[in-house]
């Protein structure tokens, strides 16, 4: 059963209790890379393999998102300034320990193409925080791996 979660804003990319932050440069223009971030929500399967289901809800407030392994949260978006900035905070989950999260990925322009920024900042129980800072290579694979599929499919679409 969902568990709701401890409404947090914006700047809690920055005071969070954990925070994992993993970069990587793509060939695509951010305008592009935004795009497939906040307004194609339902591509996010095509290109992050962890994700099974993502969808925009309330209007595009908000989104639902399922992962591989049947873990599901409902979101509420936070910010979304398109090309730079795209955050969202988690408002309920089945997660266990998980207490407050906020995903944010922030975009620059960069030589090659795009430097694609995620910032996971959570907060939770001791064990949860134990294991998701054991977990921060696996979750750096899982960026590398995602930003890398959404590249390829950005470089694939018709113009």
């Amino acid at each position: 059963m969902a568990r709701r979660l401890r409404p947090v804003g914006p700047d809690f990319v920055e005071t969070a209790p954990l925070r994992l932050v993993f970069a990587r440069v793509v060939k695509a223009p951010p305008e592009a890379v935004f795009h497939s971030l906040a307004e194609d929500v339902p591509g996010w399967s095509e290109w992050f393999s962890a994700v099974t289901l993502a969808r925009p809800i309330a209007d595009g407030a908000g989104r639902e998102v399922r992962l591989r392994g049947g873990t599901r949260f409902t979101e509420s978006v936070l910010t979304s300034r398109a090309p730079e900035v795209y955050a969202y905070r988690v408002d309920a989950t089945n997660a266990p320990g998980l207490r407050a999260l906020v995903e944010e990925w922030r975009l620059s322009p960069d030589p090659s193409g795009t430097r694609v920024q995620w910032t996971f900042a959570a907060d939770g129980t001791a064990l949860f925080r134990a294991a998701l800072t054991l977990g921060r290579a696996g979750l750096g694979r899982a960026f590398r791996d995602a930003v890398t599929a959404l590249d390829r499919r950005l470089a694939s679409a018709p113009a």
